[in-house]
């Protein structure tokens, strides 16, 4: 089963798809990209499938610098950042709940930064997200 609750290689989710199997966190889907659009703008969005262990996820570029990755799953849905050692650190400064930043520091290092996954059910968890892909985008 893939991290995505989308699987199927041979189309991208439609909004209809997208809506029903996020359910009520579509709301907190929706209400997170245009905070983004908001800070970021112009920022582009692209539907892309990294595999079957892994299935559809939406990226968000501001120019050609990825915000963030947003992973739909059933009834809430995972962001994911790569952030470089200077924004950890700046995480630590911050007034981010202590879960998100064991998150942080639990995440597996790359190249490109740590990949930071968290997860979507509730508004406080687009609270953190927003504050993240601000540090992010800063450093």
């Amino acid at each position: 089963m893939a991290l995505s609750i989308f699987d199927d290689k041979s189309a991208a989710p439609s909004d209809t798809a997208l809506a029903e199997a996020l359910g009520r966190t579509s709301k907190l889907w929706n209400d997170l990209k245009v905070a983004l659009y908001t800070q970021y703008d112009p920022l582009t969005e692209k539907w892309g499938f990294a595999g079957a262990k892994w299935g559809w996820s939406m990226g968000l570029k501001h120019k050609k610098r990825t915000v963030l990755y947003l992973t739909p799953c059933k009834r809430h849905f995972l962001v994911g950042f790569a952030l470089g050692e200077k924004a950890v650190k700046v995480a630590h400064l911050s007034d981010l709940p202590r879960e998100v930043l064991d998150i942080i520091d639990a995440a597996p290092r790359y190249a490109e930064g740590r990949g930071v996954r968290l997860e979507v059910r509730y508004k406080k968890d687009v609270a953190a997200v927003l504050k993240i892909a601000a540090i992010k985008m800063a450093s």
